[in-house]
C-alpha cells in the first residue's frame, strides 16, 4: 500500500482561524419545569420549584438554540472549591458548524 492508499484522518478544527479565539457563550440546562401562572404568582422568598430532572442526571450544553455536549454537574476543588463545574460525556460533530 502506497501514501494515495493510506487513510488519512480527518481534517480537525483550524486553531488558526481568526475567529479560534473570539468567546462564545454556553448556557447548561439542568432542567425544565412548567408551572401555571397562578402558582408563580403565589411564589415568594424560598418556594421550591422542582424540575424534571434529578441530582445525578446529565446536563445540557447549548450554544444558542443547538445542543453541543452532554455532561454530569461537579464541584470543583481546591482554590474553586464550591464553584460548580460540567465533566461532558458526549459531545456532537461539530464539524458541520454551529447553527
Amino acid at each position: 500500500m502506497d501514501d494515495a492508499d493510506t487513510p488519512k484522518p480527518a481534517p480537525g478544527p483550524d486553531l488558526r482561524s481568526p475567529f479560534s479565539t473570539v468567546p462564545i457563550e454556553i448556557t447548561i440546562s439542568v432542567g425544565k419545569t412548567r408551572p401555571l401562572i397562578r402558582e408563580l404568582l403565589r411564589m415568594e422568598r424560598n418556594a421550591v420549584l422542582p424540575l424534571d430532572r434529578r441530582v445525578n442526571d446529565p446536563v445540557e450544553l447549548y450554544v444558542g438554540n443547538r445542543l453541543i455536549a452532554r455532561g454530569e454537574l461537579e464541584e470543583m476543588d481546591g482554590d474553586a472549591a464550591g464553584q460548580l463545574a460540567v465533566r461532558l460525556t458526549e459531545v456532537a460533530d461539530l464539524h458541520d458548524g454551529i447553527e
